[in-house]
């Protein structure tokens, strides 16, 4: 059983210390890994909280699901490993996708040169 715990809809404000003081309320908290955004270095709004052991972290569970901390309740689960996850979809998502080419195509406009070809 896991011991890594996955806790969710955190306030931007809760910090590492927050969260760890909390969960050391259930026993003995191993590492506290607050998720944090790579261009602005702010709070991703959920983070791992690892217990010592199985029996703690199910009670950290029990004590702080659905419990609110700086004003927003917790989700706090176990965490899956990684290879329990269903893997990421391929290549689509986003894009302009096929369609016509640019905007020009078909008749020529009025007014805008063109026209009989053989002028010159």
């Amino acid at each position: 059983m896991e011991k890594r715990l996955y806790v969710g809809n955190l306030s931007y404000n809760s910090t590492e210390d927050d969260l760890e003081a909390l969960f050391q309320q259930a026993g003995t908290v191993v590492s506290c890994q607050l998720m944090l955004d790579k261009f602005t270095s702010r709070s991703r709004g959920f983070a791992f909280v690892e217990m010592e052991t199985h029996e703690e972290a199910n009670k950290a569970v029990e004590m702080f699901n659905e419990k609110p901390l700086d004003g927003r309740d917790l989700r706090v689960n176990i965490a899956k490993p990684r290879e329990e996850r269903p893997p990421r979809r391929e290549g689509g998502g986003g894009g302009y996708g096929g369609g016509r080419g640019g905007g020009h195509g078909g008749r020529e406009r009025s007014g805008r040169g063109g026209g009989n070809r053989e002028r010159y």
